[in-house]
């Protein structure tokens, strides 16, 4: 449960039908009120219809169930707008979370499955009820499976557990009971279950709803939920920590609240390392406000604390496999951030990916990205009374730079949002401590030094950007599968203008996204520079064909250095296969 002067702040204070806090409106019911409830149960329509019309052929049963769900989302809708007392409204708002979790649990039925990431949770938590090692443990048979996995830019997949290991502990107490992969999207559907109604209980009234359109409504996180992705865990386990966090410390001791915020926190990050980049901003928020109430040994003790417990839980949960094998454990948990995964996402990389024919310098957008990370730490210190409540959107920003920046970086931790900003009132910001001493004190100064530290950002998306690909290729054939427009076979003429020892490895795009490595058949495995080679590339299942309007690019890809190389492949056609051969550098 949340304070009741928090709960008053977030339900009446900003609400234009109030006069002041505490002050009841004339009207019990707002129209703010009823229509956050609307909207939440119009977001349950979304996807719905898709559900059912898949149900009707393969669960006819389920496909009753979800026209229940109707009918019970048209009676949600017309008494929202009717009931007169917060009572019953009450009451509606808890039948549309029913109605929402009954929904998730149908698509959980007619769609339970895994990507690479729940296979390897099971794969993990198998090893972990065997007494085996979970980590360093190399599972390479995943390719064979209908999953998609996350290809590196040596050529090969990341096929060893990649995570903190609660999700694989979770997934090995779900599996005695589960059997197979199905195991891990139980784990992670549950959760997120868990978490809509762990959240929908602790926000304010007005805010219920809300949240249940965020969770389980609009169709987003379920979609990631029933395939067993580890981060629905890591973001339920921080709803806690969200919700009225700017009360953790007050009078400089930390209440059985804020102990649970920690403990949430410390078994977030066990379970998956998008967690890890927030603990910064959430100290540094902590301590701000923290410090703009107490003397600083206080202060410092409240912080240091909070750590102390966040990170106990962390170890303990991690303890076991340290002491079974430290380097694996560690090598393990930071694969994400090591692995030179291949480019994919909607972030600025898009622009090496989609626009240009590649880029030479690939890496300097994670410097861009570790850049801006630091950048938002420090403008979140200079500026914390006005950046302060949006410090769990700030975060998921520096992913919009990196190489992979997928959507689910951000949209996963939305809940997030909302929990902080139904609960924290704005103006638990405003004598929040900011650095004024010295040049500090002045406003130019801390302008400019936000624009100091934006510079290495920009520096290297320019880096990025502008250094042209190493790799020119030219299609030299592109041979059918026979008697189909199919694509069998590419042979490619590749030159090394870079400076460096290239190792290329092919793949083709017919989407947004890179699909497996293509089998060479023939030409050099380096190309030196100034050295051009030809290659003769198989397709790595029976044909690939374009895509829409006959988008269809040959990537290769480079480790060290890591680079990104593009061309255009064209239509299909019956030429001859060429002999490979190569060039030496003049």
């Amino acid at each position: 449960m949340i304070d009741p002067d928090i709960r008053a702040m977030a339900g009446t204070a900003d609400d234009p039908s109030t006069v002041g806090a505490g002050v009841r409106a004339p009207n019990p019911i707002t129209q703010w009120h009823r229509g956050f409830a609307l909207l939440a149960v119009v977001s349950l329509f979304i996807g719905t219809a898709d559900l059912w019309q898949d149900a009707v052929p393969r669960a006819p049963a389920v496909a009753l169930v979800i026209s229940a769900c109707y009918a019970a989302m048209m009676g949600a809708a017309v008494l929202v707008t009717t009931v007169s007392s917060r009572r019953l409204m009450t009451v509606v708002e808890a039948g549309i979370l029913g109605v929402a979790v009954v929904l998730a649990c149908c698509l959980f039925l007619l769609h339970h499955g895994a990507t690479d990431e729940g296979v390897l949770a099971v794969r993990a938590a198998d090893a972990i009820r065997h007494g085996t090692p979970a980590y360093g443990v190399h599972w390479p048979d995943i390719r064979s499976l209908d999953v998609g996995f996350t290809k590196t830019m040596d050529g090969g997949i990341i096929d060893t557990y990649p995570y903190p290991p609660l999700m694989a502990i979770l997934t090995a107490a779900v599996g005695i009971v589960v059997q197979g992969y199905v195991a891990a999207g139980v784990v992670t559907m549950a959760s997120l279950i868990a978490g809509a109604v762990l959240q929908w209980r602790l926000m304010p009234p007005l805010w219920g709803s809300p949240a249940t359109a965020l969770v389980l409504g609009f169709g987003l996180l379920p979609a990631y939920a029933h395939r067993g992705y580890p981060a629905v865990i890591a973001c339920v386990l921080l709803i806690p920590v969200a919700i009225a966090w700017t009360s953790t410390g007050v009078a400089g001791r930390l209440d059985r609240r804020a102990v649970v915020r920690a403990i949430c926190l410390g078994a977030a990050c066990a379970t998956q390392q998008l967690a890890w980049f927030l603990v910064p901003f959430l100290l540094v928020g902590i301590w701000s406000v923290r410090r703009g109430e107490l003397p600083v040994p206080q202060a410092a003790r409240v912080v240091g604390l909070f750590t102390a417990i966040a990170g106990a839980t962390f170890l303990l949960i991690n303890l076991p496999f340290i002491a079974a094998d430290p380097r694996a454990w560690l090598e393990g948990i930071s694969t994400p951030l090591t692995s030179h995964a291949v480019p994919y996402g909607q972030g600025l990389v898009g622009i090496s990916y989609h626009l240009l024919e590649g880029s030479g310098a690939l890496t300097f957008y994670n410097y861009a990205a570790l850049s801006v990370a630091i950048g938002l730490l420090v403008a979140t210190v200079l500026f914390m009374r006005r950046l302060g409540p949006a410090l769990f959107v700030l975060p998921w920003i520096i992913f919009l730079f990196s190489v992979r920046s997928q959507d689910i970086y951000y949209a996963m931790m939305t809940p997030l949002w909302l929990a902080s900003l139904a609960t924290v009132a704005s103006g638990a910001f405003a004598s929040a401590w900011q650095p004024r001493g010295g040049l500090l004190g002045r406003r130019r100064v801390r302008w400019a030094l936000l624009v100091v530290l934006s510079a290495p950002a920009l520096a290297c998306l320019g880096v990025a950007i502008a250094t042209p690909a190493p790799l020119q290729m030219r299609v030299l054939a592109v041979i059918p599968v026979e008697g189909k427009s199919d694509v069998a076979e590419i042979h490619v003429r590749v030159a090394n203008t870079g400076s460096s020892v290239l190792r290329p490895h092919f793949a083709v795009s017919n989407n947004y996204s890179m699909g497996p490595y293509f089998l060479k058949l023939a030409g050099p495995d380096a190309l030196s520079p100034g050295q051009t080679g030809d290659y003769r590339l198989k397709a790595p299942r029976a044909g690939i064909v374009p895509g829409p309007r006959g988008f269809f690019r040959l990537r290769a890809l480079t480790d060290d250095p890591v680079t990104l190389n593009s061309t255009t492949v064209p239509a299909a056609s019956s030429s001859a296969p060429i002999e490979p051969s190569t060039s030496a550098p003049p």
